[in-house]
Formats: structure tokens, sequence, C-alpha cells
């Protein structure tokens, strides 16, 4: 379901993949060759959220705001299955692991990658290239090239699966 909130209506490029039972709503910017994975809920009503290029949201996924606190994921993000992002900032190429919370006024660096289950309290700053993990999570190290090889391989595969799903319309809005 994709709708406007007072007067807020999302703003979705033609080339996004948005599930049929994927909730948007209100003061959402998505860029070119994003996907919204099945019951993922964008809600645009207190805060703008902004979600860049290729981007994917997987399953389950939750994305809301707080006053004056935006939500921003840059380009080439692959935000995993479970994930609540709550008024914070991901940087681009970053990848954040299935079942993380990532709270107000967090920030995510460049090419950063957060492990499964994990939890970014409010405020925390991850470096650029790290892994972080934990609950509250803690930088463990820097990425290895295989890390980096691993964050391509997975964006790689949903920007083929977007393409896929958007040719299947019966799964997809139409935007």
């Amino acid at each position: 379901m994709i709708h406007d909130y007072k007067g807020k209506s999302p703003v979705i490029d033609p080339t996004v993949f948005v599930a049929k039972n994927a909730v948007v709503i209100g003061d959402v910017t998505i860029g070119e060759h994003t996907s919204i994975w099945f019951k993922t809920v964008i809600r645009g009503d207190v805060a703008p959220t902004t979600i860049g290029k290729r981007v994917n949201i997987q399953d389950l996924s939750l994305i809301h705001q707080s006053p004056d606190m935006p939500v921003i994921v840059e380009d080439d993000v692959t935000i995993g299955h479970q994930v609540t992002l709550h008024a914070a900032t991901i940087r681009k190429n970053a990848l954040i692991g299935m079942g993380s919370m990532i709270l107000d006024g967090a920030e995510i660096g460049e090419n950063s990658f957060i492990g499964a289950g994990s939890l970014i309290p409010p405020g925390k700053i991850i470096p650029p290239n790290t892994l972080a993990f934990g609950r509250p999570a803690k930088v463990i190290r820097e990425l290895t090239q295989k890390d980096i090889e691993e964050m391509d391989r997975v964006r790689k595969s949903y920007l083929d699966k977007r393409d896929y799903y958007k040719n299947h319309t019966e799964l997809g809005h139409e935007l």
C-alpha cells in the first residue's frame, strides 16, 4: 500500500520494486532501482525518509523517524530482513544484518557491515569500513576484502531480484 499522510505523498522512482504487501506512507523519497520487499513498513509521518539508489530493504523491515530526526539511507545499501531503522543515517555501501536495530541519531559509516542481531544505540557512530556486532554493538575490526566481496554479492543479487520482481507486476505496485 502506498498512501499519502496529511498532504505528503511518497515520491518513488518508477524503476523501484515495491512489494504489494509493503506499506509506504507520507514523506518518503525512494531512488532508482531500489527494492522494498514483502511486509516492509516505511512510515514518513513524523519526519522525512530519504532512500537512495540501488538500495534493498528486505522483508519485514520497519523504517520510522522521531521529530526533527529523519531517516537517511544513502545509495547501494543493503538492509537485511527484519531490520528496524529509527531516525538513523546509513551511509553508502553499508550492510545492516538481519534483525538489527539502528536507533535515533545513530550513523552507520560508509562501507560498514553491521552483524545480524546487532543493536546500535541512540547517537552511536560506527566508523567507515568496519565490522560492528553485538547488543550494544561494538566495532570488531576493519573489513576484509572477503567482507567487501560478500557485501557486493548480496547487493548485486538484490538488483537482479528487483529486475525479476519488477517484471512480474502481480507481485508489486504499479508505479
